[in-house]
Parts: structure tokens; C-alpha cells; sequence
């Protein structure tokens, strides 16, 4: 038998997360540390500040309230297309690296 603890009372009984919204948290996660190391870039080497700290932003706003109007659900439409929105950010931001350095 497990006892509970004080931090066990603390916390309501939440469901488990589905394999798929699992994955797309995994993703929105993933981005977010790709747009934080890119600031410390930006940053360090004064290249695309403006575009570095408007992309943290939107990932905090657009996540926060896509997942207020999703309910709290990962796989909910509306965090996918926050998502797949910050993945062409990065895609973008990729060619335009690419293109300046010469590639």
C-alpha cells in the first residue's frame, strides 16, 4: 500500500497524456529550446535580436494561448497549428542562415 505524501495532496488527479499529445509537447518543447539557444546567439554575436526575441514571445504567448483555448490538450488543432507555425520559423530562419554565410 503507497502512502500518500504532502506533495501527492497537493496535486489533483491529472489523466495521463496520449502517445500523440506526448509528441506534439515533445515538439512545441523542442522549438522552444532551439528559439532560447538561438537567442543566446543572437544575443552574443548582435545578429537578428529584433527576430530572435519576437520568436520567444510569440512561442510563450502562442502556446500559452492556444492551450487555453484547447483546454490543455496537446493534440488540440489549434496548439498543432502553433506548432507547425513555429517549425516554418525555424525553417526560415535556417535558410536565411544559410544564405548568409555564403551556403
Amino acid at each position: 500500500m503507497r502512502h500518500a505524501s504532502v506533495a501527492d495532496a497537493d496535486r489533483p488527479d491529472l489523466p495521463d497524456l496520449t502517445a500523440e499529445q506526448k509528441r506534439w509537447a515533445f515538439g512545441a518543447a523542442g522549438l522552444f529550446i532551439l528559439s532560447i539557444g538561438f537567442l543566446g546567439y543572437a544575443l552574443s554575436n548582435g545578429v537578428l535580436v529584433a527576430f530572435a526575441i519576437g520568436w520567444v514571445a510569440l512561442q510563450i504567448f502562442g502556446y500559452v494561448g492556444s492551450l487555453k483555448r484547447g483546454n490543455g490538450d496537446f493534440a488540440h488543432p489549434l496548439f498543432k497549428t502553433q506548432v507547425m507555425l513555429h517549425a516554418a520559423a525555424l525553417g526560415l530562419l535556417v535558410m536565411v542562415m544559410t544564405r548568409a554565410l555564403g551556403g
